[in-house]
């Protein structure tokens, strides 16, 4: 299909990636950055992540197709904006949560929005961020597609091919119970890692002896707080669910060393061994 000119709107880290991977698959097509941040449109222009930046409402509107790599409150915010857009237009949002987003935005644009959600990225923000392909051979997830025009879920489809994903196909309350144990989850617990270790340690211990595997489950507490405050609040239920789950291991780990069961440590942390052979 063509498309003349493509938004993105946010110029982190996803945004950014984004722009360089659109860049080399699209190069007869303007890449158009948006965002309320003036150092990230500098550094966006800099690293040639965006061809223009654009600063108005009118600009993205008259985009041809729009990426929408905000938190998701602001998702939700910037689609009641969009009202009006081209019936031929396309919004593809990138939150990590679904349901809401999905259900919320103007009835008058539903036909125009592909509800994605990549399974990528990092603990790091911003435009300097920005990963040479980051979405390649990364899955990403479209939900409640039959609410989408045939034309906006082609256009998705077709750029999240180029950008070799794996496209899988999801109603948006399903993807957010899934999404709640498999990553909303794994950060509400390195961020309490985290702070569990701050509470007890003196910096200097922490130095000392942290090694890779402590490393590895606390890297991601380093995450944006007020991105993902929003990711628990609108996942709400979810979030409470997987977290009970987790608790409910942990409960049962907890009392196999207390009771010094090993064998059965042994099987139940045998057990935890498959879930690769899954992955």
């Amino acid at each position: 299909m063509n498309i003349e000119s493509i938004c993105i709107v946010g110029l982190g880290l996803m945004g950014g990636s984004l722009g360089l991977s659109l860049k080399k698959l699209y190069p007869d097509t303007t890449i158009c950055g948006y965002d309320h941040n003036e150092k990230h449109k500098i550094d966006a222009l800099n690293l040639k992540l965006v061809d223009k930046i654009i600063n108005s409402k009118d600009d993205i509107m008259a985009c041809d197709v729009i990426f929408l790599c905000i938190p998701v409150d602001a998702i939700i915010a910037i689609n009641k904006e969009l009202i009006g857009i081209s019936k031929n237009s396309t919004i593809i949002d990138m939150g990590s949560t679904k349901e809401q987003i999905s259900n919320e935005i103007p009835a008058s644009i539903r036909v125009n929005l592909v509800a994605s959600h990549p399974m990528t990225g990092t603990e790091n923000s911003g435009p300097l961020a920005a990963i040479n392909d980051l979405y390649g051979n990364k899955t990403v997830v479209l939900c409640d597609t039959e609410k989408s025009g045939i034309k906006q879920l082609q256009i998705a489809e077709e750029i999240f091919n180029k950008l070799n994903m794996n496209i899988v196909y999801m109603d948006s309350i399903s993807h957010d119970k899934h999404a709640a144990f498999i990553s909303h989850a794994p950060h509400a617990i390195s961020f309490a890692l985290a702070n569990s270790v701050l509470n007890q340690e003196d910096h200097k211990s922490i130095i000392a002896l942290a090694g890779g595997g402590f490393k590895d489950m606390s890297r991601i507490a380093q995450s944006s707080p007020a991105m993902w405050e929003a990711i628990f609040r609108q996942n709400r239920t979810n979030v409470l669910e997987s977290i009970e789950c987790f608790k409910n291991e942990l409960t049962k780990c907890q009392d196999m060393i207390k009771e010094e069961k090993w064998e059965e440590l042994k099987d139940w942390m045998g057990k935890a061994n498959n879930l690769h052979d899954i992955l």
